[in-house]
Formats: C-alpha cells, sequence, structure tokens
C-alpha cells in the first residue's frame, strides 16, 4: 500500500494540472539553488511557475485526467513548468535561461490538449507573444482604416479634379 505522501503529492499535481492550460518539462540538472530561484523568479513574472514532482506520479496524474501521454520524456531529474493562458512567454523565459545558463533543457510538455516533443515546444519560444499579436492586429486595423479614409478622401478630390478639367475643356 503506498504511503500517504504519495497521495497527498498526485492531489497535488492534479490540483496543478487542473489550474494550468498545459505545462513544459524541462531538465534541470546542474542548476544552482540560486539559478533555480532566480528561474522561478522570471516564470512568475511571466504568469507560470515551476513544481518538482516524482515522474510516476506525474504519469498517474496524467492517466486520471486523461491528458496525452508523454511517459517517454519523463526521465530523470525533471521540474514541470505549468502556465496559464499564454504558453509563448513562458516558452520565450526557459529559451532564454537555457541560452544564458546552459543547464536547462526543454524535453517537451502538453499544450493546447496535445502532447509536445522538444522542438515543438522550443518552437513555442519563437512565436510572438499575446501583446505583441495584439499590437500587429491593431497596426493592421489601423491601415485599413487609414487607407479606407484616403480612399473616401480621394472620391470627392478626383471628383472635383475631373470636373474642374472638364470645365477647363469645355472653355477652351
Amino acid at each position: 500500500m503506498p504511503a500517504q505522501s504519495k497521495y497527498d503529492m498526485l492531489d497535488k499535481v492534479k490540483g496543478s494540472l487542473d489550474a494550468s492550460e498545459g505545462f513544459y518539462v524541462v531538465d534541470y540538472r546542474g542548476l544552482t539553488v540560486k539559478e533555480a530561484q532566480e528561474l522561478r523568479r522570471q516564470l512568475r513574472e511571466a504568469n507560470g511557475n515551476m513544481k518538482v514532482y516524482k515522474n510516476n506520479i506525474v504519469k498517474i496524474a496524467l492517466q486520471q485526467a486523461e491528458m496525452p501521454e508523454i511517459d517517454d520524456i519523463l526521465v530523470g531529474t525533471c521540474a514541470y513548468v505549468f502556465f496559464g493562458d499564454d504558453p509563448v512567454s513562458v516558452a520565450k523565459v526557459l529559451k532564454e535561461f537555457a541560452s544564458k545558463t546552459k543547464k536547462t533543457e526543454v524535453l517537451g510538455g502538453i499544450a493546447d490538449g496535445a502532447a509536445l516533443g522538444s522542438d515543438e515546444a522550443k518552437a513555442y519560444a519563437e512565436l510572438p507573444t499575446r501583446e505583441q499579436l495584439f499590437g500587429q492586429i491593431a497596426g493592421l486595423i489601423n491601415g485599413f482604416a487609414r487607407d479606407i479614409a484616403v480612399c473616401v478622401s480621394e472620391v470627392p478630390g478626383g471628383l472635383a479634379r475631373s470636373i474642374k478639367a472638364v470645365g477647363e475643356q469645355q472653355a477652351a
């Protein structure tokens, strides 16, 4: 019979899964305590959090939550970086931290209800953030509105020029 502490940890994992939209699995071998604290702080700023759970308990929680299986990446020292509704900003933090320290690696994860491999998880870091997307959309809308305003203002101007040209033709 498993110890009560394992059931408690299973409940914590289920709570983390329920409170998030997905997570990344990160190999954190070699991180000092100070570096781990810095990574956690940066992740909190990006609305993410990092937890360390036993891999077997995470496997059980994923099965019970009917989420995709990622058993092949849940090997060794794994930390789980949970995110809310924006997986991109958390992925950018992980990528930047990994390039700076050379000690962490994203192994995969689950996002949008699908299992991610290492390359797919890293690809999220290349996407624009939610704020950048909103800015791009606003710029496109503003550009269309400006173009429409120019076209609408050109119609009377073009009509006036045409009338003037016809008037000059008839006078000549």
